[in-house]
């Protein structure tokens, strides 16, 4: 590793404030550092929006090279590896959704983490029966799933790919040995301790501190020869470098060796993965069908649920700024998250009854427990016909994740969501990349008062996920907008607010973005401080609601077709992502 100190830039980091965290559902996986003001783009034939600008400039070049937006992807994901550790990366899972315009058909493109074959429902409990901390489980081998990024990408680049797989990776290798400079944000998040666990192994701790022990000041040239070497060996060798190459050895080792908390990964674990393509789901919303991600995310469901129960319960479409949009939208996410909790995980493993939960009449039936005049309290899950008798899922849910959408010259388009979970994932690092603590996204309890809970760890399984990517259509089944944020199990509030209030109004995708949050997960509603949203604190109270004011950092990228058929940006002031487009 080679770092070079600019101390000059340190001045910056007077514009961003100081991190508070608390070990608790309501830590963020990451949080606030500043705020940025974005301005749109605008682009006719192709466009890239990430979360970093390295990260833009690597999936525009592969577009300018004749590349596909499947080919683009695997360029921003590599470089995001290098440039945003904290949030995704090759050690981690994603959802794509991937529209080929010349067909017509939108395919979801699963490359969440499995549990290893060793794992069974008793993975995170003490020897005394009871759950683990979730810190203590957190950090170390035990929370590693197996990674299925990789192979979601291979999966997705040989059906729609137009250029050469090993040219995809020149930019990421090549800023690997160069260098890139560390970030107001990802200084802060080092600073700010977010991940306790990340000085406890030395592979983490020699790449993300100086030799005496301080977090990377901003303007540090960091360089990374161990994801270099990785990135050319998967260039060269495909996805089976990792799950059936050196680096999947690597990474096996890192998993056992972490003596204080080892994991059960297996090199079959690796060898037997599978990413796998599913079919999107859509509903109608306004004028558009909506389309998100199935099962193992419940982010496509909860989002598509609160969008429709809000649609059903207005008399018309509300304003952003209004007590009444933030009462209704509030309301209809805790019933939304109420069934999230009881009915939603992995369908290869579980029924999941998708089309019940978004049924018209069961949706516009539970919409008739929305008063306009009061807070409902907390809601209860659903009675579906099919009477699936289950236990509420326990688990906090912290995803440190990345979003990006890409369109082509073609018309094909991605919105891909990417995560290692909390942020710098289980701290421990194989390759020059670190691992995910993804295991921890199952419920920690497999039943309660007999029942089983659908997100239990079970063999094989993917965790439950909240991740949300999204894409609209409209009458003629023309691709409208693709979007998606980070955030944990708050993405589905970020994403379902921004997509009622962009195809419910006139103001632009940049504009609802820059609206202020509020969350509710079926508890507290949280308004996001700093904002105008802390106006509404006290009607809301008013209405029955429990408040707090707190940071809720998302990380929404997303773009928006224009009447003139051109497509326009959008990107979340509170990271630190780009657009490229023309």
């Amino acid at each position: 590793m080679r770092i070079h100190f600019f101390s000059a830039i340190l001045a910056t980091l007077a514009l961003f404030p100081t991190l508070l965290f608390a070990v608790n559902e309501d830590l963020a996986p990451e949080s606030a550092t500043g705020t940025l003001v974005q301005k749109t783009v605008s682009a006719r034939h192709q466009l890239v929006v990430t979360a970093h600008p390295l990260a833009t400039q690597a999936g525009y070049k592969v577009l300018q090279q004749g590349g596909s937006a499947a080919d683009a992807a695997v360029a921003v994901q590599a470089m995001l590896t290098l440039v945003e550790p904290q949030s995704s990366g090759i050690g981690g899972g994603a959802f794509m959704l991937y529209w080929d315009n010349s067909t017509q058909q939108l395919t979801a493109f699963d490359g969440r983490e499995t549990a290893p074959a060793a794992a069974d429902e008793n993975l995170f409990m003490t020897a005394e029966g009871t759950p683990m901390d979730w810190w203590d489980a957190m950090v170390g081998g035990r929370s590693v799933g197996t990674p299925g990024v990789l192979a979601m990408l291979e999966l997705s680049q040989k059906k729609y790919g137009k250029q050469p797989w090993d040219s995809l990776f020149n930019d990421a290798i090549a800023t690997s040995e160069s260098g890139f400079t560390v970030t107001p944000r990802l200084h802060q998040l080092l600073a700010a301790n977010i991940n306790p666990g990340l000085g406890r192994y030395p592979q983490a701790k020699d790449y993300f501190f100086t030799p005496e022990g301080e977090p990377l000041p901003v303007g540090y040239q960091l360089t990374n020869p161990a994801l270099a070497d990785s990135l050319r060996q998967i260039a060269t060798q495909g996805a089976t470098a990792l799950y059936q190459g050196e680096l999947g050895v690597k990474i096996v080792e890192a998993v056992k060796q972490a003596s204080d908390n080892p994991g059960k990964l297996q090199l079959s674990d690796l060898q037997n993965y599978r990413a796998v393509a599913r079919q999107a789901i859509c509903r109608p919303f306004r004028q558009y069908r909506v389309c998100g991600f199935p099962p193992p995310t419940s982010g496509g469901v909860t989002t598509l649920q609160i969008l429709r129960m809000m649609e059903f319960a207005e008399q018309q479409p509300l304003p952003a700024d209004s007590v009444d949009f933030y009462h209704l939208f509030s309301q209809a996410s805790r019933l939304a998250y109420a069934d999230r909790a009881r009915y939603l995980a992995d369908s290869d493993f579980i029924q999941v009854p998708v089309d019940e939960l978004l049924d018209d009449a069961y949706l516009h039936q539970r919409s008739q427990l929305i008063s306009p005049l009061k807070d409902m309290g907390k809601a209860n899950p659903g009675e579906l016909p099919s009477k699936i008798s289950r236990a509420d899922d326990r688990s906090p849910e912290l995803p440190s994740t990345s979003h990006f959408v890409i369109i082509d010259r073609w018309g094909n388009a991605v919105s891909m969501t990417s995560s290692i979970e909390m942020a710098f994932g289980s701290t421990l690092m194989a390759g020059g990349f670190l691992l995910n603590n993804q295991l921890t996204d199952f419920s920690f309890v497999a039943e309660q008062d007999g029942k089983p809970v659908a997100n239990r760890v079970q063999p094989g399984k993917r965790p439950r996920s909240s991740m949300s990517p999204m894409m609209v259509f409209d009458e003629n089944n023309q691709l409208v907008a693709a979007l998606g944020s980070p955030g944990g199990s708050r993405i589905i509030s970020y994403v379902a607010k921004n997509l009622y209030l962009k195809l419910s109004s006139d103001i632009s995708l940049q504009q609802a973005f820059n609206t202020p949050h509020m969350v509710n997960r079926n508890g507290v509603t949280e308004l996001e401080v700093g904002t105008a949203a802390e106006q509404f604190a006290e009607p809301l109270k008013a209405l029955g609601h429990e408040t707090k004011i707190r940071d809720l950092n998302s990380g929404l990228h997303g773009f928006f077709r224009q009447r003139d058929g051109s497509w326009a940006s959008a990107v979340d002031p509170r990271r630190e992502g780009s657009a490229l487009g023309d």
